[in-house]
């Protein structure tokens, strides 16, 4: 049943990302932009974790989930550190995330050659 749950709720954030580039004129980056912004407000407010409760990987692999970990991590900095928390928090918490996407992206660059169409 938890694979179930995680597949129909990663399906449907994949969905509204697919509408919004069918039926509006936001480009993939701007809609990338607004599902981390959601996450992070969602996750800001405490309703995305309840998600991530309910539906696992389907809630917290999907970019809502990036903005709800950068929103996890400055709550938990502002509250071990103060106000600095809120420009720290962000990058301790997401840093091995960013840096292992970093490493792995140069990597299959070096194994595979980009070719223009």
């Amino acid at each position: 049943m938890d694979y179930l749950k995680a597949f129909v709720v990663g399906g449907l954030i994949c969905v509204v990302g697919q509408i919004l580039l069918d039926k509006t004129r936001l480009t993939s980056a701007r809609i990338l932009v607004l599902f981390v912004v959601a996450g992070c407000l969602l996750g800001g407010l405490g309703w995305y974790e309840k998600l991530v409760e309910f539906a696992g990987a389907g809630a917290s692999v999907p970019l809502p989930g990036f903005g709800n970990a950068l929103a996890k991590g400055v709550k938990k900095e502002i509250d071990e550190n103060g106000f600095i928390g809120v420009l720290t928090g962000g990058f301790k918490s997401m840093a091995a995330g960013v840096g292992a996407a970093m490493l792995f992206s140069f990597l299959a660059s070096q194994i595979f050659s980009a070719k223009e169409k």
